[in-house]
């Protein structure tokens, strides 16, 4: 790896560590090419992929141990195409195998959330509601997000930027967060596949490569769920909770993107109405968490003060 620098480094890694992953699921008969003689290891040998993405061998090999850092959009996709990569998977390969662009590094700011994001939150009094940063950290929550997420946490601490709660560390480290989730175990693989993706996708984010390190050094869970390198953008689907005050629930939830580049997204919960789920989470509205009066954040209040707004009690 001369000559790269250090998030190059780190990204040519995590290729050859998916492309070893995805080649290991792949067998010869899945690629409908003949097997001949013992095989050591699972799935395809690399000279057998390389075969079927009309590369040389001796290219796949440097491309997988990070010796090439310039393969063409085209030879990716022909990658991908071999290995029979899903959308997710292919958007994440094509991350993975772009070389990053360093940029001159200015003081780092703490993120927060748009003043008019908090006031949209905030006004949809019976949907839990959370922004998170690219990092799965809550940069702001509205009453009912707080109460069902994390109501053992300061309201206030998504304003407080060294304070901040991240739903993923929250996952892994928070047994109060654990036992929130009635299947825990996917929970934490849909957290897991969705961040594996984000740093495809922000390779040079330092606080980002921290938060892996810091799981993984602290979670077994965590680091054996990595090593499967997997990769899902999850935007909806269905969750069970298990809350301390009102019992199960079954929430739709629904992830919204923000148009522009902070990678800040909307995280949403619904119930069907006329549904117990739908009871529990008109009586949490009416719980001492949820009753709490929402706050901007620091920096939104001081681009927007006089926008400041209070939601209508449920």
């Amino acid at each position: 790896m001369e000559g790269m620098n250090g998030a190059d480094a780190a990204t040519a890694g995590a290729l050859g560590e998916f492309l070893r992953s995805r080649r290991a699921r792949l067998t010869p008969e899945d690629a409908g090419i003949r097997s001949y003689g013992a095989r050591r290891v699972p799935g395809l040998r690399r000279e057998e992929l390389a075969q079927l993405a009309g590369v040389s061998a001796t290219y796949y090999t440097r491309l997988e141990q990070g010796q090439s850092g310039n393969a063409s959009e085209a030879v990716i996709d022909a990658i991908a195409r071999a290995l029979n990569l899903e959308e997710d998977e292919r958007t994440h390969l094509h991350d993975l195998a772009r070389p990053v662009r360093t940029k001159r590094r200015r003081p780092a700011r703490p993120e927060a959330a748009r003043a008019g994001t908090v006031r949209l939150i905030n006004a949809m009094a019976e949907v839990p509601a959370v922004v998170m940063g690219r990092r799965s950290e809550i940069l702001a929550w509205n009453r009912l997000g707080h109460a069902l997420l994390a109501g053992h946490h300061d309201f206030d601490a998504p304003s407080r930027p060294l304070e901040r709660p991240n739903l993923t560390r929250m996952l892994f480290l928070d047994a109060h967060t654990r036992e929130l989730y009635t299947r825990w175990d996917e929970e934490a693989a849909r957290a897991v596949a969705s961040l594996r993706l984000i740093a495809g996708r922000y390779r040079d984010d330092r606080e980002l490569a921290e938060l892996v390190g810091e799981l993984t050094l602290k979670s077994d869970d965590f680091a054996s769920l990595w090593a499967g390198h997997p990769v899902h953008n999850c935007l909806s689907g269905v969750k069970q909770f298990h809350h301390p005050e009102v019992g199960d629930l079954e929430l739709g939830f629904e992830v919204l993107h923000l148009p522009d580049d902070t990678g800040h997204r909307i995280l949403t919960y619904t119930s069907i109405p006329g549904s117990p789920s739908d009871a529990a989470l008109r009586l949490l509205a009416g719980h001492p968490w949820a009753t709490t009066t929402p706050q901007e954040p620091i920096s939104a209040s001081r681009n927007a003060a006089s926008s400041k707004t209070r939601a209508d009690l449920p």
